[in-house]
């Protein structure tokens, strides 16, 4: 089996070896996973794969020297390879639960321990969850396109099969009812769903009688389970429905059949086709056969079919949600926040690199609304323990500002609200905490989680934002570091 704690790259472990060699392998850092800019222009992202990430964390230390030797080969390395092969990793790490709404600069994954170890965890760490994240946030935007079911159809397009598989993980957890990849399914206790491709049409050879007798064959040997017909190979209105509507009563199957049944276009105008096969089933009297429409869908263009009318009861989508295919590359970063309990931040000629510094939690401050429940009205990332964060978990008065305009703040009356913290430990001293959860816990906590969010914020296009903020001891930190390092750059000098 691969061993994906090691999907690494090499710098990790030429930093790692100067630690090592420099006595500093067990210095405490604290690095923070976070990405700066979300997707698309959407305002949010879906936290997803954190379940990978603990398990990519617990297998450090689960290969011989002679595997290190392979990429640090040479007699220098040697207390180092030989280290490496017992080194597991010992410290803490909080995160958010999968499918959780995380926001920009917000910790998605925070991780406290000797620093050697914090530092070869980056890659393997920042190559799950930005996958994992792109393909959640790309699905969570293709089902609010919606209030059909969306299933994800993508494995056939995703970049190999460890992202199909966890990739159709993502895409349930983020509002997909269901993933036509069967070893999601396994691994995850769920069924997979998949009805067939034009190929079992034209292994009937290429006529309209063919196409009778796959679908006929179909039913039978299918009976007593959901039934999807693929009308479109060869002419969708002329035959496909037709032939469809023939084989259904052949085989006893109308609006009685208690397990369900539809066809599926794949082709063509799909707006006019669904209407026009609407009409055509309602008028032999399927009333209840389902619509399913597949085709190089995305958020766009369902929307544009609901706008147009569309008569599809649910959508497949493939290479859109399973590549992310708008935005394929997602942004999480993992930077050094912490070393030795002093706080650091990276300065950087671009202002959106500047970091947050420091030990953080985030907080979800929620109120309650007479018609609508409890909704979220604010994030504030906190420095553990700082006034602001003592303020809220003691459900006190406190006030938080815009950090790019001071002037715009917002007041918590004390008693108005209540909060919970996004990050949660799930490993701590080196050993598993994190509860586990099924995957359609998942997929009902993000589903929950977005309902506490108002329509403004989940909109496609232009949503409103959501205030995001960080407490005043944070930024007073970040400001004084910034101050102090300035200071000694305007005074640098090597003459």
């Amino acid at each position: 089996m691969l061993n994906y704690s090691y999907c690494s790259d090499k710098y990790q472990y030429t930093m790692g070896k100067s630690f090592f060699d420099t006595g500093r392998k067990d210095e405490t850092a604290v690095f923070n996973m976070f990405y700066r800019k979300a997707p698309e222009n959407n305002n949010w992202a879906v936290c997803c794969g954190t379940d990978e990430v603990i398990d990519c964390v617990l297998g450090l230390g689960k290969e011989e020297p002679g595997f290190f030797e392979k990429f640090l080969p040479g007699e220098e390395y040697a207390e180092f390879r030989k280290y490496l092969s017992t080194m597991k990793f010992t410290g803490n790490v909080h995160a958010m639960r999968e499918g959780e709404i995380v926001f920009p600069n917000q910790p998605v994954i925070t991780v406290e321990a000797p620093l050697i170890e914090a530092q070869v965890l980056e890659t393997p760490m920042l190559c799950i969850m930005n996958h994992q994240m792109a393909v959640a946030t790309k699905a969570s935007r293709v089902c609010r396109a919606t209030r059909r079911p969306v299933s994800e159809f993508g494995s056939r397009r995703a970049h190999g099969p460890w992202a199909a598989t966890y990739g159709a993980k993502a895409a349930i957890i983020a509002g997909c009812a269901s993933t036509s990849n069967i070893l999601t399914g396994v691994l995850n206790g769920v069924p997979s769903t998949g009805t067939m491709a034009h190929s079992y049409v034209t292994s009937y050879g290429s006529s309209v009688e063919g196409e009778h007798l796959a679908f006929v064959d179909y039913c039978k040997t299918h009976y007593g389970e959901n039934l999807i017909l693929l009308i479109d190979t060869y002419d969708t209105l002329k035959c496909g429905v037709l032939n469809a509507i023939r084989s259904f009563k052949e085989c006893g199957i109308d609006d009685s059949y208690p397990n369900g049944y539809g066809i599926r276009l794949d082709s063509g105008d799909l707006a006019y086709l669904s209407q026009k096969v609407r009409r055509i089933l309602d008028d032999h009297g399927l009333r209840k056969c389902k619509i399913f429409a597949t085709n190089s869908l995305d958020e766009y263009l369902i929307s544009d079919l609901e706008r147009q009318g569309a008569c599809i009861d649910s959508y497949g989508v493939g290479d859109a949600i399973a590549t992310s295919k708008a935005a394929p590359c997602f942004g999480n970063v993992y930077k050094l926040v912490q070393i030795a309990g002093e706080p650091v931040l990276k300065r950087s000629e671009d202002t959106i690199k500047l970091i947050n510094p420091g030990f953080q939690i985030t907080y979800r401050i929620i109120r309650k609304d007479p018609d609508l429940g409890e909704v979220y009205k604010a994030d504030v990332t906190c420095l553990r323990g700082d006034a602001t964060s003592r303020k809220i978990e003691n459900e006190e008065e406190f006030t938080i500002f815009a950090e790019d305009d001071r002037f715009k703040h917002k007041t918590f009356e004390k008693g108005s609200y209540t909060w919970r913290p996004l990050q949660q430990l799930v490993i701590k001293d080196g050993k598993k905490v994190a509860p586990v959860h099924s995957l359609a816990e998942k997929k009902a906590f993000y589903d929950d989680t977005l309902a506490h969010f108002s329509p403004s914020e989940r909109r496609l296009i232009n949503p409103h934002y959501y205030k995001v903020d960080i407490s005043e001891e944070l930024y007073e930190k970040k400001i004084g570091i910034l101050e102090e390092l300035n200071r000694q750059i305007s005074g640098f000098s090597i003459d």
